[in-house]
């Protein structure tokens, strides 16, 4: 799969589900809820207990039915075990060029991470081709992205951090590429008690809105 169409794959549903589970089995079973909600994305994150092993096991378990990333990846260390364990784009939480080497070498997407003008500049200038503007609630949430597209107008950013249901139009309207969702989306309490319906009904929720954003905003 080329960069483009990595792209294409995450802004079809424009939600990229970040996982933090505490092992493979509550991993496995949040992507098949998120899978069954209409999401086909996914980023285990860096934090995750053997997080290269989950990935693996995750890739085996859905195949093509699922785009596996891995999340907070902060050298070319860890882009390299990543990928080798089946990482099909990586994301981090600001930017490191090692990593988008790293990965430009094996022809996969990396996206990094900025909030400031000056690191989305730094970002681009590096060869980004999505940004993770991150964290994106507490630097004003949807108006930080709508200040963002004055000046990169054609910049395609995926805020994270302190997105949910209540907000993701804002943020679509605002002019969001795609929304990374946390915790309001893959809730590992439900995980545990085996409640596995909440989590398909908000990425239903989540799935709806943002389509009906995006038209909204045509």
């Amino acid at each position: 799969m080329t960069s483009a169409d990595a792209i294409r794959r995450i802004h079809a549903k424009g939600i990229v589900p970040v996982i933090r589970a505490a092992n493979v089995d509550e991993a496995r079973r949040a992507v098949d809820a998120i899978r069954e909600g209409g999401i086909d994305v996914i980023e285990i994150t860096m934090t995750v207990p053997d997080a290269p092993k989950v990935i693996a096991e995750l890739v085996k378990h859905c195949g093509d039915s699922v785009f596996a990333g891995a999340g907070t990846v902060t050298n070319a260390k860890q882009a390299e075990t990543c990928l080798d364990a089946g990482a099909q784009f990586l994301v981090s939480p600001g930017l490191s060029v090692p990593v988008l080497e790293t990965a430009r070498k094996r022809g996969i997407l990396a996206i990094p991470g900025a909030l400031t003008p000056t690191e989305v500049m730094n970002a681009f200038e590096a060869g980004a081709e999505l940004v993770k503007i991150f964290p994106c609630g507490s630097a004003g949430g949807s108006k930080h992205i709508r200040a963002l597209k004055a000046p990169f107008p054609d910049a395609r950013f995926i805020p994270t951090g302190g997105v949910n249901l209540s907000n993701a139009a804002e943020y679509i309207a605002a002019g969001a590429f795609g929304l990374g969702v946390g915790a309001d989306l893959v809730d590992l309490q439900a995980v545990r008690r085996n409640d596995l319906e909440k989590i398909v009904a908000m990425a239903r929720a989540l799935v709806q809105t943002v389509s009906l954003a995006r038209a909204e905003a045509r």
